[in-house]
């Protein structure tokens, strides 16, 4: 099971980037550009999908990060790991004292986030199960590490939108992700009822990586529900 991790980060640059970085190495991420806004989904979440890790910038626009982690303690123990461009020791250890797991300064190198996020869910006895970049059913091959994907040996080119919505099926092939998901995942929060996005990049890639659109062997219809990527070859 992929580990859930909530982004709060208001930069939308910086927020693209660590959930494309994040997501490749196989957690599982939502986010959030304001304090209202990662309040409103921690208040929301479903049983059973609770977060694993929250990664928690402090200058948000409707207030400081640090108000969330004080709430936070008061009754959960979730890991939170504060980002800050702000570098004074004493605000620091203020915020390790709150219960923040820890704290990285901005600028900072994605593989140290990782190793951090790693050591937070390992003190929480959550070992990081490793992420699934290489797929491969029958012709097609997906390598998300590279970015590549081929059809029988053979280099196709997709569009970004449409490398957003295979990529996120290769990290969970074999499972159904619901149109709800794909679309918040792919297209952010405001989109997630026009289903009608998906409808039409779906027939894109079907074109480009099916034999046969009409009766697809790689990307699965489940009716009423979402789509799901076939199980990759047992030997890939």
């Amino acid at each position: 099971m992929s580990r859930r991790i909530l982004l709060v980060e208001d930069d939308r640059l910086l927020r693209s980037s660590l959930f494309e970085a994040l997501s490749v190495e196989g957690y599982e991420l939502k986010t959030a550009a304001s304090l209202a806004d990662a309040r409103a989904q921690l208040k929301h979440v479903t049983p059973g999908m609770a977060m694993d890790l929250i990664v928690l910038d402090l200058g948000l626009p409707d207030g400081d990060g640090q108000s969330l982690l004080t709430d936070l303690r008061r009754s959960s123990s979730v890991p939170v790991i504060v980002i800050s461009a702000r570098q004074a020791e004493g605000q620091k250890i203020q915020l390790l004292d709150q219960g923040a797991d820890d704290y990285l300064v901005k600028p900072f190198g994605i593989g140290e986030l990782l190793a951090r996020i790693r050591v937070a869910l390992r003190h929480r006895g959550h070992a990081a199960e490793p992420a699934l970049l290489n797929y491969q059913h029958g012709p097609l091959q997906v390598n998300l590490k590279t970015r590549r994907v081929q059809l029988a040996e053979i280099e196709v080119r997709l569009t970004p939108t449409e490398y957003a919505l295979l990529a996120r099926l290769v990290r969970q092939a074999g499972q159904v992700v619901t149109h709800r998901q794909l679309l918040l995942d792919v297209w952010g929060a405001e989109h997630t009822d026009q289903t009608h996005y998906l409808r039409l990049y779906m027939g894109q890639l079907r074109a480009k990586l099916e034999a046969d659109s009409t009766d697809p062997q790689h990307l699965l219809t489940e009716p009423g529900v979402g789509y799901r990527l076939a199980e990759p070859d047992a030997d890939a």
